[in-house]
Formats: C-alpha cells, sequence, structure tokens
C-alpha cells in the first residue's frame, strides 16, 4: 500500500490559508537545486494540483527518512486547521493522476 496526505490549501472551516505561496514555501524545505540550476521538489514533498487545486502532497515515506520535517509539516498543518486527507493505492503512481 502507498499512501501520502494531501493537505489543502483551505482551513477546516472553510477559509482560504494565507500566505498563498505557504505550499511553496514548505515544498523548498525538501527540494534541491539541479543540474538546470533550477529548484527540484522532493518526490516525497512537492506541490501537485489534487482535484483541480494546488495542494501540498506528503508522501508518508517521510516519516521513515526526515521524521523532524515530516513531523513539522504535520505540525504545521494541525495548528493551522488546514483539511488534510490521507490518499492510499496499490502501486506508486502518482495521487493527483
Amino acid at each position: 500500500m502507498y499512501c501520502k496526505y494531501v493537505i489543502q490549501g483551505v482551513t477546516e472551516d472553510g477559509r482560504k490559508f494565507r500566505p498563498s505561496d505557504w505550499i511553496d514555501r514548505i515544498s523548498s524545505m525538501g527540494a534541491t537545486f539541479g543540474d538546470s540550476h533550477r529548484l527540484v521538489y522532493s518526490d516525497l514533498l512537492h506541490p501537485e494540483l489534487y482535484e483541480g487545486e494546488k495542494c501540498l502532497i506528503l508522501d508518508t515515506e517521510l516519516e521513515v527518512k526526515n521524521p523532524i520535517m515530516f513531523q513539522y509539516v504535520m505540525n504545521f498543518a494541525k495548528s493551522n486547521g488546514l483539511k488534510m486527507v490521507e490518499v492510499c493505492k496499490e502501486n506508486a503512481e502518482k495521487i493527483g493522476s
């Protein structure tokens, strides 16, 4: 089973979370600069469209590979009341596809 958390840009009470670039900011914490000198997001923590909305995708594998970053992101989502769903699939295809 392959699971990811989808953290949406809205709060549990339906308000849009600000600042609007928070997904990119958090995603960049796990990113590196590639050969093209551009930011390359990690497969474990990245922005992605989910059901037509830009969301933060948090792979559960991050909890094993970088438990401190995983806990930081989970605490951020919970303390700000962000909507979050866990999506599991049988294989490793992209969740947003």
